[in-house]
């Protein structure tokens, strides 16, 4: 990527990554995976704060880290089965005069599914999920311990019931939660379907999601240069320990149409009411703390809202070798601040940061002699809240299979500008016209 300048953002990466699976069917009724990965490399362009000059710069950052994953499935009959899932996983993340952090996350997951009489099919479970880190801080990002563990206990359960066979079905179910910061939490849904006839189909769904806190907001101060003044002025964003969970509570409808066996129509509405949404309370009275003069910031949750907008799709064989998608999004988003917030920032940044329309057309061909070739023309709406302008992408594949196994591709990206901005940033880079190869192999 390059600066809005042109010049080159030094954002170049390299990684490389390995990794295996094997799976063995130990009988009939028993299936053993185990897998794993393994890379490591760095990536360019990260920003760098400092409360004395430059300020601003960029490093390099390196990552590296590593999975393992094991899991036995066992097939009670041929409408129940049991899985059981153990993973592990380390990560480790370092920008010089930043941030840096190693992880260890361990994960345990059981799923049963089982038929309840002749009209219900119930999938239930249970997790358990333990992770801890250690932390490097700095003038931009201090957490405060540097090492911590946390726990997370969930537990789920669905029903699926037909009430009206072949015509009505109906899914109720629900996660519980606990873990370290916010205590218990639940998150029902309830879905229906109706196919009153073979070339239609009706459904609607109400549930309640919830985004449970972590370190960044509990336990984080994050701080970025103001002004290079004497003293230098310093805003600090300080964590919360009463930071409470994010709530959703989403209504769906949707409808799809056949009209013919080459074609497909689908149209989905929805309509979702936040609450106690992050914002950002202050600033508090400023605070000498040598070299600089430190504004202070505090995250709470005093910001509701409401989303709403529409899907569509449409799906269309022109041909056994040639097939057309067509959709558009529209998305509204609306944000209050809540009684008591002095926040004036959060909500005009939120209600302009995604598009409000997007649109795209997408053509797939299966020519002779196993080539294939795929064009994506897409429009995106502007970006007020980020100071992006709206455009249009295009990218093409030809792809290649000499043989079952093999595939050999070649990808244009963004091939009708130059350069354009999509999202802002401390550094704004623009996405740059590209070209690559992929060779593929599957064994």
């Amino acid at each position: 990527m390059v600066l809005l300048n042109g010049a080159d953002a030094a954002d170049a990466w390299q990684i490389g990554q390995g990794g295996f699976r094997m799976d063995w069917d130990a009988s009939d009724k028993n299936l053993l995976t185990f897998q794993g990965d393994l890379y490591g490399g760095e990536t360019g362009g990260q920003p760098v704060f400092s409360p004395t000059p430059p300020f601003l710069s960029t490093t390099d950052a390196s990552v590296a880290g590593g999975n393992v994953l094991g899991r036995w499935t066992h097939q009670i009959s041929e409408v129940s089965d049991l899985q059981v899932q153990l993973y592990y996983d380390r990560t480790e993340r370092r920008i010089p005069d930043f941030f840096s952090e190693k992880r260890d996350t361990f994960d345990a997951d059981v799923q049963h599914r089982f038929p309840w009489g002749q009209r219900q099919d119930i999938v239930w479970g249970f997790g358990y999920r333990y992770t801890k880190d250690r932390v490097g801080n700095s003038f931009s990002v201090t957490v405060v311990p540097e090492r911590r563990a946390t726990d997370l206990l969930s537990l789920f359960v669905q029903d699926e019931i037909t009430l009206q066979p072949n015509r009505l079905r109906m899914s109720l179910g629900s996660k519980f939660e606990h873990n370290d910061f916010t205590g218990f939490e639940i998150q029902p849904n309830v879905r229906l379907l109706w196919t009153p006839g073979a070339r239609h189909a009706v459904w609607a769904a109400v549930s309640r999601a919830v985004r449970t806190p972590t370190r960044l907001e509990h336990d984080t101060r994050l701080s970025i240069v103001a002004a290079p003044s004497t003293p230098v002025t310093v805003v600090s964003v300080f964590g919360n320990p009463d930071f409470v969970s994010e709530e959703l509570l989403a209504y769906e409808l949707g409808y799809r149409l056949q009209p013919h066996p080459r074609l497909s129509l689908d149209i989905a509405a929805f309509y979702n009411v936040y609450d106690n949404l992050l914002s950002l309370e202050g600033p508090g009275r400023p605070q000498p703390s040598p070299p600089a003069l430190v504004i202070p910031f505090t995250q709470a949750n005093k910001l509701r809202g409401d989303t709403y907008g529409v899907e569509l799709f449409a799906n269309y064989h022109l041909a056994d070798w040639w097939r057309w998608q067509v959709g558009y999004t529209f998305l509204e988003i609306q944000l209050w601040p809540k009684p008591g917030s002095v926040d004036m920032v959060s909500e005009v940044v939120a209600e302009g940061s995604s598009p409000h329309h997007k649109v795209f057309w997408r053509s797939l061909m299966n020519l002779p002699a196993n080539i294939e070739l795929d064009t994506v023309v897409g429009y995106t709406d502007a970006l007020p809240g980020q100071n992006v302008n709206s455009y249009v992408a295009l990218d093409v594949r030809l792809g290649w299979r000499p043989t079952e196994n093999l595939e050999l591709a070649v990808v244009g990206q963004n091939l009708l500008d130059n350069r354009h901005l999509e999202f802002s940033s401390s550094i704004p880079t623009e996405i740059q016209r590209g070209v690559y190869g992929k060779i593929t192999w599957r064994h």
